[in-house]
């Protein structure tokens, strides 16, 4: 039988140190502005990405010195653990489980390298079984939120009856490297973030819960260099183009009515969406693309005005702030990642 994965619980993790927006500008004028005779021009950005605080993993004396790829691995692992610990237990607690009861787990990050992989580290640390099925997600950036969501469902579904954890982490902060004085560096230290979340799935037809009903992920030819990573000496450099909103708005469009249509939905059909929240200017040109549906963009702002760009955990915050406003009915859940690529989703709340 065909079952749809169901969303049994969820929760979300933020790292302790909490930083303004004031703050994040102060950094940035003290490593970069001495070395860039237009940093003041790009002081405006802080102001315009909508983001008023945001939490990192470390405290911010940390990222104001030259740090190399040991110290940002240690940082990585450390950090993702406590985080994904965090968000885990909460979400099994809220379902009702112990790790022992997991199955299989999904865990989707791409902000930082772990081998044994995070999950691996974490069946001792949190006493999940020895056979628990793994599955660790790498290179899917800002998408990894909405297609590890949907590799867990499609998991559970053919693991009927079977408990499925899905595990996100990214901590974005820590490719701030204070050597690259470059506009997009700047940008990139107005908006990305840290957090986790987890979520614990079933498909099985008893019980109530979000269902995950399907699926799918678009990229688009010759864009592999509008967003992703540089493997530096120092760290990881942020790769993005100026060019994704205008993406969005030309592109995404077809797409988006594709996967509806195949669904047999329109747009007004939906009940709301779920969407990363990258930016204020990503946020802007889904509002127009996904017109006449509204509801949910103002979770997005929400999250993004007071967590940041949290890479692909951040569409899990905005899925919990619908989940517990009461929100019900289809929902269109989407990011988009490296590649360049659409992902989407449908969620029945």
């Amino acid at each position: 039988m065909n079952h749809t994965p169901r969303i049994l619980s969820l929760a979300t993790a933020l790292p302790p140190h909490r930083l303004s927006q004031n703050e994040a500008l102060d950094v940035a004028r003290a490593v970069f502005g001495p070395r860039m005779r237009d940093f003041e021009r790009l002081v405006p950005v802080f102001a315009n990405t909508g983001i008023e605080t945001r939490h990192a993993v470390m405290p911010i004396d940390w990222y104001m010195e030259p740090r190399g790829w040991p110290e940002r691995t240690a940082a990585f692992r450390d950090g993702a653990l406590s985080l994904l610990e965090e968000a885990a237990g909460q979400a099994l607690a809220r379902a009702g489980l112990r790790p022992q009861d997991v199955d299989a787990i999904v865990c989707a990050s791409t902000t930082g390298i772990a081998t044994p992989s995070l999950e691996a580290l974490l069946l001792e640390r949190m006493g999940f079984r020895p056979d628990t099925v793994r599955l660790p997600l790498f290179g899917l950036g800002c998408a990894g939120g909405v297609l590890g969501l949907t590799r867990a469902g499609q998991i559970a579904q053919a693991m009927a009856g079977r408990t499925v954890l899905f595990l996100v982490v990214e901590l974005c902060t820590l490719a701030f490297r204070s050597a690259e004085a470059t506009p997009t560096n700047v940008v990139a230290s107005a908006l990305f973030a840290d957090g986790a979340a987890a979520a614990v799935l079933r498909a099985d037809d008893d019980g109530e819960g979000s269902r995950l009903v399907d699926g799918a992920e678009h990229t688009w030819p010759g864009t592999q260099d509008v967003m992703g990573w540089r493997v530096e000496d120092d760290g990881l450099g942020v790769i993005f183009s100026q060019s994704i909103p205008a993406l969005i708005r030309n592109r995404l469009e077809p797409v988006l009515d594709g996967f509806l249509e195949r669904r047999r939905l329109a747009r007004g059909d939906l009940a709301g969406l779920i969407c990363h929240p990258g930016g204020a200017k990503v946020l802007n040109a889904l509002e127009e693309v996904c017109a006449p549906v509204c509801a949910g963009l103002d979770d997005a702002w929400a999250v993004l005005r007071r967590c940041g760009n949290m890479s692909a955990a951040s569409v899990m915050f905005v899925l919990e702030r619908r989940i517990t406003s009461g929100a019900r009915g289809p929902h269109l859940m989407s990011a988009l990642g490296p590649g360049f690529t659409a992902a989407l989703a449908q969620i029945d709340l």
